[in-house]
Protein backbone atom coordinates (compact mmCIF):
# COMPACT_ATOMS: atom_id res chain seq x y z
CA UNK A 1 0.00 0.00 0.00
CA UNK A 2 1.28 3.48 -0.84
CA UNK A 3 2.07 5.12 2.50
CA UNK A 4 0.62 8.53 1.69
CA UNK A 5 -2.60 7.06 0.34
CA UNK A 6 -2.83 4.65 3.27
CA UNK A 7 -2.50 7.48 5.79
CA UNK A 8 -5.07 9.58 3.93
CA UNK A 9 -7.45 6.63 4.00
CA UNK A 10 -6.95 6.15 7.75
CA UNK A 11 -7.67 9.85 8.26
CA UNK A 12 -10.78 9.76 6.09
CA UNK A 13 -12.06 6.77 8.05
CA UNK A 14 -11.57 8.67 11.31
CA UNK A 15 -9.02 6.22 12.65
CA UNK A 16 -5.53 7.72 12.43
CA UNK A 17 -2.69 5.54 13.69
CA UNK A 18 -2.37 6.01 17.45
CA UNK A 19 1.32 6.21 18.36
CA UNK A 20 2.97 6.07 21.78
CA UNK A 21 6.37 7.64 22.42
CA UNK A 22 8.91 6.59 25.05
CA UNK A 23 11.48 9.29 25.67
CA UNK A 24 10.62 12.94 25.04
CA UNK A 25 14.07 14.41 24.55
CA UNK A 26 15.27 16.34 21.52
CA UNK A 27 14.41 13.60 19.02
CA UNK A 28 11.22 12.47 20.72
CA UNK A 29 9.68 15.90 21.09
CA UNK A 30 10.60 16.73 17.51
CA UNK A 31 8.86 13.57 16.36
CA UNK A 32 5.64 14.67 18.07
CA UNK A 33 5.66 17.93 16.13
CA UNK A 34 6.31 16.18 12.82
CA UNK A 35 3.38 13.81 13.32
CA UNK A 36 1.17 16.73 14.31
CA UNK A 37 1.53 18.19 10.82
CA UNK A 38 0.86 14.83 9.14
CA UNK A 39 -2.32 13.17 7.99
CA UNK A 40 -3.32 9.79 9.37
CA UNK A 41 -1.24 9.43 12.54
CA UNK A 42 -0.79 11.12 15.93
CA UNK A 43 1.37 10.71 19.01
CA UNK A 44 -1.32 10.35 21.64
CA UNK A 45 0.71 9.05 24.60
CA UNK A 46 4.13 10.17 25.82
CA UNK A 47 6.14 8.43 28.52
CA UNK A 48 9.00 10.34 30.08
CA UNK A 49 10.47 10.44 33.57
CA UNK A 50 10.14 14.23 33.32
CA UNK A 51 6.38 14.67 32.97
CA UNK A 52 6.78 18.43 32.62
CA UNK A 53 8.80 17.93 29.45
CA UNK A 54 6.10 15.72 27.95
CA UNK A 55 3.38 18.16 28.97
CA UNK A 56 5.26 21.06 27.40
CA UNK A 57 5.53 19.14 24.14
CA UNK A 58 1.79 18.60 23.94
CA UNK A 59 1.02 22.18 24.99
CA UNK A 60 3.36 23.44 22.27
CA UNK A 61 1.00 21.81 19.75
CA UNK A 62 -1.74 24.16 20.91
CA UNK A 63 -3.46 21.76 23.29
CA UNK A 64 -4.85 23.09 26.54
CA UNK A 65 -3.90 21.51 29.85
CA UNK A 66 -7.45 20.13 30.09
CA UNK A 67 -6.80 18.11 26.92
CA UNK A 68 -4.00 16.17 28.63
CA UNK A 69 -4.34 13.47 31.27
CA UNK A 70 -1.37 12.57 33.46
CA UNK A 71 -1.70 9.01 34.73
CA UNK A 72 0.06 5.69 35.26
CA UNK A 73 -3.27 3.83 35.30
CA UNK A 74 -4.03 1.76 32.18
CA UNK A 75 -7.80 2.10 32.40
CA UNK A 76 -7.71 5.84 32.91
CA UNK A 77 -5.31 6.20 29.99
CA UNK A 78 -7.54 4.13 27.69
CA UNK A 79 -10.61 6.15 28.68
CA UNK A 80 -8.74 9.39 28.05
CA UNK A 81 -7.70 8.28 24.57
CA UNK A 82 -11.25 7.19 23.78
CA UNK A 83 -12.39 10.67 24.79
CA UNK A 84 -9.90 12.26 22.37
CA UNK A 85 -7.42 13.40 24.98
CA UNK A 86 -3.65 12.97 25.14
CA UNK A 87 -1.87 11.06 27.89
CA UNK A 88 1.38 11.68 29.75
CA UNK A 89 2.85 8.95 31.95
CA UNK A 90 6.02 8.09 33.79
CA UNK A 91 5.43 4.38 33.18
CA UNK A 92 6.89 3.36 29.83
CA UNK A 93 5.16 -0.02 29.97
CA UNK A 94 1.74 1.62 30.21
CA UNK A 95 2.04 2.25 26.45
CA UNK A 96 2.30 -1.49 25.87
CA UNK A 97 -0.87 -2.14 27.91
CA UNK A 98 -3.23 0.46 26.46
CA UNK A 99 -5.31 -1.18 23.69
CA UNK A 100 -5.67 2.02 21.65
CA UNK A 101 -1.91 2.32 20.98
CA UNK A 102 -0.96 0.58 17.72
CA UNK A 103 2.73 1.45 17.48
CA UNK A 104 5.39 2.57 19.95
CA UNK A 105 8.47 4.63 19.15
CA UNK A 106 11.32 4.03 21.64
CA UNK A 107 13.64 7.05 21.77
CA UNK A 108 15.54 6.85 25.05
CA UNK A 109 18.88 5.56 23.73
CA UNK A 110 19.15 3.34 26.82
CA UNK A 111 19.59 -0.37 26.13
CA UNK A 112 17.86 -1.47 29.33
CA UNK A 113 14.76 0.66 28.74
CA UNK A 114 14.65 -0.15 25.04
CA UNK A 115 14.87 -3.89 25.63
CA UNK A 116 12.12 -3.83 28.25
CA UNK A 117 9.74 -1.69 26.20
CA UNK A 118 10.34 -3.59 22.95
CA UNK A 119 9.87 -7.01 24.57
CA UNK A 120 6.60 -6.01 26.23
CA UNK A 121 5.31 -4.21 23.14
CA UNK A 122 5.86 -7.28 20.99
CA UNK A 123 4.27 -9.64 23.50
CA UNK A 124 1.19 -7.40 23.54
CA UNK A 125 0.89 -7.23 19.76
CA UNK A 126 2.21 -3.72 19.14
CA UNK A 127 4.66 -2.60 16.47
CA UNK A 128 7.89 -1.23 17.90
CA UNK A 129 9.99 1.38 16.09
CA UNK A 130 13.44 1.97 17.56
CA UNK A 131 15.12 5.35 17.64
CA UNK A 132 17.24 3.41 20.12
CA UNK A 133 19.93 1.71 18.05
CA UNK A 134 21.86 0.87 21.22
CA UNK A 135 19.24 -1.74 22.03
CA UNK A 136 19.19 -3.05 18.48
CA UNK A 137 22.91 -3.86 18.31
CA UNK A 138 22.66 -5.62 21.67
CA UNK A 139 19.50 -7.75 21.41
CA UNK A 140 17.85 -6.74 18.13
CA UNK A 141 18.31 -10.14 16.53
CA UNK A 142 16.23 -11.76 19.25
CA UNK A 143 13.60 -9.00 19.26
CA UNK A 144 13.16 -9.21 15.50
CA UNK A 145 12.64 -12.96 15.57
CA UNK A 146 10.16 -12.61 18.44
CA UNK A 147 8.25 -9.94 16.50
CA UNK A 148 8.05 -12.10 13.40
CA UNK A 149 6.55 -14.94 15.42
CA UNK A 150 4.09 -12.52 17.07
CA UNK A 151 2.96 -11.06 13.73
CA UNK A 152 4.15 -7.52 14.47
CA UNK A 153 6.99 -5.38 13.19
CA UNK A 154 10.20 -4.64 15.05
CA UNK A 155 12.40 -2.12 13.22
CA UNK A 156 15.05 0.54 13.59
CA UNK A 157 13.65 3.85 12.40
CA UNK A 158 14.05 5.61 9.11
CA UNK A 159 15.89 8.90 9.45
CA UNK A 160 18.69 7.51 11.57
CA UNK A 161 21.69 6.69 9.38
CA UNK A 162 21.12 2.91 9.53
CA UNK A 163 17.64 3.22 8.04
CA UNK A 164 18.78 5.62 5.34
CA UNK A 165 21.80 3.43 4.54
CA UNK A 166 19.47 0.45 4.18
CA UNK A 167 17.48 2.32 1.57
CA UNK A 168 20.63 2.89 -0.49
CA UNK A 169 21.74 -0.70 0.01
CA UNK A 170 18.40 -2.12 -1.15
CA UNK A 171 18.40 0.20 -4.16
CA UNK A 172 21.88 -0.91 -5.23
CA UNK A 173 21.45 -4.62 -4.59
CA UNK A 174 18.04 -4.76 -6.27
CA UNK A 175 19.66 -3.37 -9.44
CA UNK A 176 22.40 -5.99 -9.22
CA UNK A 177 25.28 -3.74 -8.11
CA UNK A 178 27.91 -5.01 -5.70
CA UNK A 179 28.13 -2.83 -2.58
CA UNK A 180 31.84 -2.46 -1.90
CA UNK A 181 31.51 -0.01 0.98
CA UNK A 182 28.61 1.65 2.76
CA UNK A 183 28.85 4.41 5.29
CA UNK A 184 28.00 7.76 6.76
CA UNK A 185 29.58 11.14 7.18
CA UNK A 186 30.71 12.23 10.63
CA UNK A 187 30.90 15.98 11.12
CA UNK A 188 33.77 15.92 13.62
CA UNK A 189 36.90 13.95 14.35
CA UNK A 190 36.42 11.46 17.16
CA UNK A 191 37.34 12.76 20.63
CA UNK A 192 37.77 9.66 22.76
CA UNK A 193 37.97 11.75 25.92
CA UNK A 194 34.62 13.54 25.43
CA UNK A 195 32.42 13.65 28.55
CA UNK A 196 29.20 15.43 29.46
CA UNK A 197 31.27 18.00 31.33
CA UNK A 198 33.53 18.77 28.38
CA UNK A 199 30.52 18.96 26.04
CA UNK A 200 28.12 20.82 28.30
CA UNK A 201 28.48 24.33 26.92
CA UNK A 202 28.14 23.24 23.29
CA UNK A 203 25.29 20.86 24.10
CA UNK A 204 23.24 23.49 25.89
CA UNK A 205 23.80 25.95 23.05
CA UNK A 206 22.46 23.36 20.61
CA UNK A 207 19.57 22.26 22.81
CA UNK A 208 21.08 18.81 23.32
CA UNK A 209 21.64 16.53 26.28
CA UNK A 210 25.40 16.80 27.10
CA UNK A 211 25.62 13.02 27.52
CA UNK A 212 24.17 12.48 24.05
CA UNK A 213 26.59 14.96 22.48
CA UNK A 214 29.50 13.22 24.23
CA UNK A 215 28.32 9.90 22.77
CA UNK A 216 28.48 11.45 19.31
CA UNK A 217 31.88 13.01 19.89
CA UNK A 218 33.54 9.91 21.39
CA UNK A 219 32.40 7.87 18.38
CA UNK A 220 29.99 5.59 20.24
CA UNK A 221 26.98 6.63 18.16
CA UNK A 222 28.85 6.08 14.89
CA UNK A 223 30.01 2.63 15.99
CA UNK A 224 26.46 1.67 16.98
CA UNK A 225 24.91 2.98 13.77
CA UNK A 226 27.31 1.16 11.47
CA UNK A 227 27.03 -2.04 13.50
CA UNK A 228 23.29 -1.94 12.85
CA UNK A 229 23.99 -1.60 9.12
CA UNK A 230 26.51 -4.44 9.31
CA UNK A 231 24.09 -6.80 11.07
CA UNK A 232 21.37 -6.02 8.54
CA UNK A 233 23.49 -6.36 5.38
CA UNK A 234 26.43 -8.63 6.15
CA UNK A 235 28.95 -5.86 5.45
CA UNK A 236 31.83 -5.82 7.94
CA UNK A 237 34.14 -3.30 9.62
CA UNK A 238 37.43 -3.56 7.75
CA UNK A 239 39.40 -2.95 10.96
CA UNK A 240 38.26 -2.51 14.57
CA UNK A 241 36.71 0.93 14.87
CA UNK A 242 36.71 1.33 11.05
CA UNK A 243 39.20 3.62 9.27
CA UNK A 244 37.33 6.90 9.65
CA UNK A 245 39.44 8.55 6.95
CA UNK A 246 38.88 12.16 5.90
CA UNK A 247 37.38 11.62 2.45
CA UNK A 248 35.15 14.07 0.59
CA UNK A 249 32.23 12.92 -1.55
CA UNK A 250 34.04 13.03 -4.94
CA UNK A 251 36.80 10.78 -3.58
CA UNK A 252 34.67 8.15 -1.85
CA UNK A 253 34.74 5.88 -4.91
CA UNK A 254 38.51 6.33 -5.22
CA UNK A 255 39.54 5.76 -1.61
CA UNK A 256 36.92 3.53 0.02
CA UNK A 257 37.74 0.66 -2.32
CA UNK A 258 40.17 -2.30 -2.10
CA UNK A 259 43.86 -1.46 -1.67
CA UNK A 260 44.68 -3.43 -4.81
CA UNK A 261 42.71 -0.83 -6.75
CA UNK A 262 44.29 2.15 -5.01
CA UNK A 263 42.01 2.44 -1.99
CA UNK A 264 42.40 1.87 1.73
CA UNK A 265 40.25 -1.23 2.30
CA UNK A 266 41.69 -4.67 2.92
CA UNK A 267 38.55 -6.35 1.60
CA UNK A 268 35.28 -5.78 -0.21
CA UNK A 269 31.94 -5.35 1.50
CA UNK A 270 32.69 -2.97 4.38
CA UNK A 271 30.96 -0.45 6.61
CA UNK A 272 32.77 2.85 7.13
CA UNK A 273 32.49 6.49 8.09
CA UNK A 274 34.20 9.58 6.77
CA UNK A 275 35.14 12.80 8.56
CA UNK A 276 35.40 14.61 5.23
CA UNK A 277 32.67 16.69 3.61
CA UNK A 278 30.04 13.95 3.63
CA UNK A 279 27.88 14.64 6.70
CA UNK A 280 24.95 14.74 7.12
CA UNK A 281 24.78 12.33 4.19
CA UNK A 282 25.22 8.60 3.72
CA UNK A 283 26.84 6.79 0.83
CA UNK A 284 27.35 3.49 -0.93
CA UNK A 285 30.36 2.77 -3.12
CA UNK A 286 29.22 0.27 -5.73
CA UNK A 287 30.48 -1.49 -8.80
CA UNK A 288 29.14 -3.60 -11.65
CA UNK A 289 30.78 -6.47 -13.43
CA UNK A 290 28.63 -5.92 -16.53
CA UNK A 291 30.52 -3.87 -19.18
CA UNK A 292 27.37 -2.31 -20.67
CA UNK A 293 26.20 -1.13 -17.25
CA UNK A 294 29.56 0.58 -16.75
CA UNK A 295 29.16 2.35 -20.09
CA UNK A 296 25.71 3.54 -19.06
CA UNK A 297 26.91 4.69 -15.62
CA UNK A 298 29.49 6.87 -17.36
CA UNK A 299 26.82 8.18 -19.76
CA UNK A 300 24.54 9.26 -16.89
CA UNK A 301 27.36 11.17 -15.22
CA UNK A 302 28.45 8.74 -12.50
CA UNK A 303 32.12 8.77 -13.55
CA UNK A 304 34.41 6.45 -15.45
CA UNK A 305 34.25 3.65 -12.89
CA UNK A 306 34.70 0.88 -12.15
CA UNK A 307 33.56 2.19 -8.75
CA UNK A 308 30.71 4.66 -8.32
CA UNK A 309 29.31 6.63 -5.41
CA UNK A 310 25.61 6.65 -4.55
CA UNK A 311 25.15 9.56 -2.18
CA UNK A 312 22.17 10.81 -0.22
CA UNK A 313 23.17 14.23 1.12
CA UNK A 314 20.94 14.21 4.19
CA UNK A 315 19.32 12.17 6.88
CA UNK A 316 16.49 13.81 8.77
CA UNK A 317 16.60 11.86 12.04
CA UNK A 318 13.23 11.97 13.84
CA UNK A 319 11.63 13.87 10.96
CA UNK A 320 11.68 10.69 8.86
CA UNK A 321 10.73 8.31 11.65
CA UNK A 322 6.97 8.49 10.90
CA UNK A 323 7.68 6.73 7.60
CA UNK A 324 8.82 3.68 9.54
CA UNK A 325 5.71 3.85 11.71
CA UNK A 326 3.48 3.97 8.63
CA UNK A 327 5.30 1.14 6.86
CA UNK A 328 5.05 -1.03 9.96
CA UNK A 329 1.35 -0.43 10.57
CA UNK A 330 0.07 -0.22 6.99
CA UNK A 331 2.35 -2.69 5.22
CA UNK A 332 3.86 -4.78 8.04
CA UNK A 333 7.31 -3.90 6.68
CA UNK A 334 10.42 -3.01 8.70
CA UNK A 335 12.92 -0.35 7.63
CA UNK A 336 16.04 -2.15 8.84
CA UNK A 337 16.46 -5.19 11.09
CA UNK A 338 19.42 -7.43 12.01
CA UNK A 339 19.68 -10.63 10.01
CA UNK A 340 22.74 -12.02 11.81
CA UNK A 341 25.37 -11.04 14.37
CA UNK A 342 28.02 -9.78 11.97
CA UNK A 343 29.38 -6.97 14.17
CA UNK A 344 29.55 -6.24 17.88
CA UNK A 345 30.04 -2.90 19.63
CA UNK A 346 32.41 -3.33 22.56
CA UNK A 347 33.16 -0.95 25.44
CA UNK A 348 36.66 0.52 25.89
CA UNK A 349 37.83 2.27 29.06
CA UNK A 350 37.74 6.07 28.71
CA UNK A 351 39.64 6.52 31.98
CA UNK A 352 41.58 4.33 34.38
CA UNK A 353 39.09 2.08 36.14
CA UNK A 354 39.52 0.44 39.54
CA UNK A 355 37.91 -2.67 41.03
CA UNK A 356 34.51 -1.79 42.43
CA UNK A 357 33.83 1.02 39.94
CA UNK A 358 30.32 0.81 38.48
CA UNK A 359 30.05 1.86 34.86
CA UNK A 360 27.67 4.61 33.81
CA UNK A 361 25.73 5.11 30.58
CA UNK A 362 26.98 5.57 27.02
CA UNK A 363 28.45 9.05 26.62
CA UNK A 364 29.51 9.40 30.23
CA UNK A 365 33.06 9.41 31.60
CA UNK A 366 33.74 5.68 31.97
CA UNK A 367 33.94 4.19 28.46
CA UNK A 368 33.58 4.78 24.76
CA UNK A 369 32.67 2.11 22.22
CA UNK A 370 34.31 0.46 19.23
CA UNK A 371 32.95 -1.78 16.48
CA UNK A 372 34.51 -5.21 15.86
CA UNK A 373 33.42 -8.14 13.80
CA UNK A 374 31.33 -10.38 16.01
CA UNK A 375 33.91 -13.15 15.70
CA UNK A 376 36.73 -10.83 16.84
CA UNK A 377 34.69 -9.55 19.77
CA UNK A 378 33.89 -13.07 20.88
CA UNK A 379 37.53 -14.14 20.67
CA UNK A 380 38.52 -11.15 22.81
CA UNK A 381 35.61 -11.72 25.23
CA UNK A 382 34.68 -8.09 24.72
CA UNK A 383 31.92 -6.57 26.85
CA UNK A 384 28.94 -5.73 24.60
CA UNK A 385 28.18 -2.04 24.80
CA UNK A 386 24.56 -2.62 25.79
CA UNK A 387 25.64 -4.58 28.87
CA UNK A 388 28.17 -2.01 30.10
CA UNK A 389 25.86 0.27 32.08
CA UNK A 390 25.71 -0.89 35.68
CA UNK A 391 28.56 -3.37 35.22
CA UNK A 392 31.11 -3.60 38.04
CA UNK A 393 34.85 -3.49 37.38
CA UNK A 394 36.62 -6.54 38.84
CA UNK A 395 40.27 -5.90 37.91
CA UNK A 396 42.23 -2.67 37.24
CA UNK A 397 41.76 -1.41 33.68
CA UNK A 398 43.90 1.27 32.04
CA UNK A 399 42.35 3.95 29.84
CA UNK A 400 42.19 2.80 26.22
CA UNK A 401 41.91 -0.87 27.19
CA UNK A 402 39.12 -3.06 25.88
CA UNK A 403 36.66 -4.02 28.61
CA UNK A 404 36.15 -7.76 28.72
CA UNK A 405 34.05 -10.26 30.57
CA UNK A 406 37.24 -11.08 32.49
CA UNK A 407 37.68 -7.52 33.79
CA UNK A 408 34.06 -6.41 34.22
CA UNK A 409 31.00 -8.19 35.64
CA UNK A 410 27.72 -7.15 33.97
CA UNK A 411 24.66 -6.53 36.12
CA UNK A 412 22.88 -9.85 35.66
CA UNK A 413 19.64 -8.50 37.12
CA UNK A 414 19.08 -6.20 34.17
CA UNK A 415 16.49 -7.22 31.61
CA UNK A 416 18.77 -6.48 28.67
CA UNK A 417 21.33 -8.92 30.12
CA UNK A 418 18.70 -11.65 30.33
CA UNK A 419 17.60 -11.01 26.73
CA UNK A 420 21.22 -11.13 25.61
CA UNK A 421 21.61 -14.51 27.27
CA UNK A 422 18.55 -15.74 25.35
CA UNK A 423 19.95 -14.32 22.14
CA UNK A 424 23.33 -15.98 22.68
CA UNK A 425 21.57 -19.27 23.31
CA UNK A 426 19.64 -18.82 20.08
CA UNK A 427 22.77 -17.98 18.08
CA UNK A 428 24.95 -20.77 19.41
CA UNK A 429 22.41 -23.52 19.93
CA UNK A 430 19.62 -22.68 17.49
Amino acid sequence: MDVRQGLEQRQAEGRPIVVGLVGCGQMGSGLVHVMDQMTGMDVRVISDLDSARALETFVALGLSRSDIVVTDDTGIAQDALTAGKRVVTGDALLLTRVPAVEAIVEATGLAEVGATVAWNAILRGKHIIMLNVETDVTVGLLLNQLAQRAGVVYTVASGDEPGVCMGLYNFARTLGFEVVCMGKGKNNVIDLAATPSSCREEALARGMNPKMLAAFKDGSKTMVEMAAVSNATGLVPDVPGMHGARVDVPDLCRQLIPAQDGGILNQRGCVEYSTGRVAPGVFAVVTSHEPRVRVDMTFVGMGSGPYYTLYRPYHLCNIETPLSVAEAVLNQQPTIVPQALVSEVVAVAKRDLAPGDVLGEVGEADYYNRIYTFAEAQALRGLPMGLASGARVTTPVKAGTLLTLDSVAPDTSRFVYKLRQLQDEMVYHG
